[in-house]
């Protein structure tokens, strides 16, 4: 079974960039697929961001650009690097793992929340 603990969220501007981190306190990340999902308040849990255990990413349209997933293999850790953060953002992020014949793991998530 994969644990996965999300830290990094917080209050910030416009603007402003935050680095969220993903860290397995059980299993392997390096042999998974990752992503990170976020959910606002009345909204469905959209994927934002995705990357293969061979390094491969891909974004969502809102937040190409702005947005980059990375994995330190050494750390056991997957983190999404957000800048020029806009209200929009604002949403519960959520990490994901895609163990071989296993069902995904989630975190608990951490809350962005951008605002004046």
């Amino acid at each position: 079974q994969v644990q996965l603990v999300e830290s990094g969220g917080g209050l910030v501007q416009p603007g402003g960039s935050l680095r969220l981190s993903c860290a397995a306190s059980r299993g392997i990340l390096r042999i998974y697929n990752m992503g990170w999902y976020r959910q606002a308040p009345g909204k469905q849990r959209e994927l934002v961001a995705a990357i293969t255990s061979g390094g491969s990413t891909n974004y969502a349209d809102s937040v190409k650009g702005r947005f980059t997933i990375s994995r330190d293999n050494a750390k056991n850790t997957v983190y999404l690097e957000m800048n020029s953060l806009k209200p929009e953002d604002t949403a519960v992020y959520y990490c994901n793992a895609d163990p071989p014949f296993a069902l995904p793991s989630w975190g608990q998530g951490t809350q962005v929340t951008v605002s004046s």
